[in-house]
C-alpha cells in the first residue's frame, strides 16, 4: 500500500553547513503493487519513463576500488544514464557499491551535466534517522551524518528519489527485495515504442558483492527474456569469482577439475565458507556459464574513445538481446558476452 505522496528531504550536510538538495521520498509497505508505484513515479513525481532501466547491485559493506576502475566505472554508468534517458536503482543508502555511484552521481552534478533519475529502493529498517521521515505531505529536514556506532545508513543525498519499503522490521535488509524485483519486472513491461510491441530493456550492472549477487545474478538470467548482466572485474568478490569462471570456462561452460578445485579454494577464502558450502555457490556460478551458448562469442576490444554502455535496439527485437558497452577510457578492455553476462576485464 503507498503510504505517502509528495514528502520531501532537506538534506543538510553539518560538514558544509548548508542544504545539498531536497529530494522526494515515499515510505512504503513491502508488499505494495508495482503498478500502484508505478503510477505515483510517472504522475505524482513527473517521471518520464525511461528507455533503459539500469539496476546496481553489489557489496553493502564499504570496499574500495581501484582508482582506475571507480573512474570506468561511473564514468559509464553516468554516460549510460545520459545518453539513453535511463533510471538507476539502487539500494539508497550510503555504503558498499551504493556510495560508488553515489561518488559518480555527485561528480556529474557538479558538472551540471544533464538530470539522472537515481531512486534509491531502500528497507525502511535500515535507515539512520529516519524518524526524522514519518508524515504525510510534508518536507522533512535529514542529517547525512550517521552515528559511528549504529548498524543503521544514511541515504545517499545523490540520488534524486527514494522508495523506503516497510515490513516492520528493525536493523534487516530484505524488506526491499521484492518490491524492488517486482518493480522492475513491472517497469520492463512497460512499452516505450507500441507499433513494435518494445518494453524498457533492463540491465543488471554488478560491482564486487557477497553470495547472494552470485543468487541475483542467476535470476537475472533466467528472467524471460534473460535480463543482461554487466560483471566489473577487478572490483572484487563474487564479480571476480564469475569473472574467473568465465575466464577459464569451455564454450559449453563447463570447466576443467584444476579450475574448480581453483574456484572452490577461492569462493572458501572469500566468503570464508566451508568446502560444502563453496560447492553450493561453485554450482551456481557453473548455472550462470550455461548461458554463453546462447549468444555468439565475438570478443570486441574497446579502446579510450569507445565510451557508452549502449544497447542495440534492432538486434534486441529479433533476439531479445543487449549489446551492453561500458565506458572506458585510456586502456584496452575487452567485452566478452556470456550467455546474457557482459564481463569487462
Amino acid at each position: 500500500m503507498v503510504t505517502e505522496k509528495l514528502n520531501f528531504i532537506l538534506f543538510f550536510n553539518i560538514w558544509t553547513k548548508g542544504t545539498s538538495s531536497i529530494l522526494q521520498y515515499i515510505r512504503v509497505s513491502f508488499d505494495t503493487k508495482p503498478d500502484s508505484l508505478l503510477h505515483l513515479m510517472v504522475k505524482e513525481w513527473q517521471l518520464e519513463l525511461p528507455t533503459l532501466l539500469i539496476s546496481v547491485h553489489g557489496g553493502l559493506q564499504n570496499f574500495d576500488l581501484p582508482p582506475k576502475l571507480k573512474q570506468v566505472f561511473g564514468k559509464g554508468l553516468i554516460k549510460a544514464a545520459v545518453t539513453t534517458g535511463a533510471w538507476i536503482f539502487t539500494g539508497g543508502v550510503t555504503t558498499g557499491v551504493i556510495r560508488h555511484v553515489g561518488d559518480a552521481l555527485k561528480d556529474h552534478s557538479s558538472k551540471s551535466r544533464g538530470k539522472v533519475f537515481a531512486i534509491g529502493i531502500a528497507p525502511w529498517g535500515i535507515v539512520e534517522n529516519k524518524e526524522d521521515l514519518i508524515g504525510k505531505d510534508v518536507t522533512r529536514p535529514y542529517q547525512t551524518m550517521s552515528n559511528p556506532l549504529s548498524k543503521l545508513s544514511v541515504l545517499n543525498s545523490s540520488h534524486s528519489h527514494f522508495i523506503l519499503s516497510d515490513n516492520g522490521t528493525t536493523g534487516k535488509y530484505g524488506a526491499e527485495v521484492r518490491l524492488r524485483r517486482q518493480l522492475e519486472k513491472h517497469i520492463a513491461l512497460q512499452k516505450i515504442n507500441t507499433r513494435l510491441g518494445q518494453g524498457v530493456p533492463v540491465v543488471c550492472l554488478i560491482l564486487e558483492g557477497g553470495p547472494n549477487i552470485i543468487s541475483i545474478v542467476l535470476e537475472s538470467l533466467r528472467e524471460e527474456p534473460p535480463v543482461p548482466v554487466v560483471v566489473c572485474d577487478g572490483s572484487g568478490r563474487a564479480s571476480d569469482i564469475i569473472s574467473f569462471a568465465h575466464r577459464y570456462s569451455e564454450e559449453d561452460g563447463l570447466v576443467s577439475e584444476s579450475v574448480k578445485d581453483q574456484l572452490l579454494v577461492t569462493i572458501q577464502k572469500t566468503f570464508n565458507y566451508s568446502r560444502s558450502q563453496a560447492q553450493q555457490i561453485f554450482l551456481m556460478v557453473m548455472e550462470c556459464m550455461k548461458k554463453r551458448a546462447l549468444v555468439s562469442q565475438n570478443e570486441e576490444t574497446i579502446i579510450a574513445s569507445l565510451f557508452f554502455l549502449g544497447f542495440c535496439i534492432k538486434q534486441y527485437l529479433q533476439m531479445f538481446y543487449y549489446s551492453i558497452q561500458l565506458f572506458l577510457a585510456q586502456y584496452y578492455y575487452t567485452v566478452v558476452p556470456i550467455g546474457f553476462i557482459l564481463v569487462y576485464a
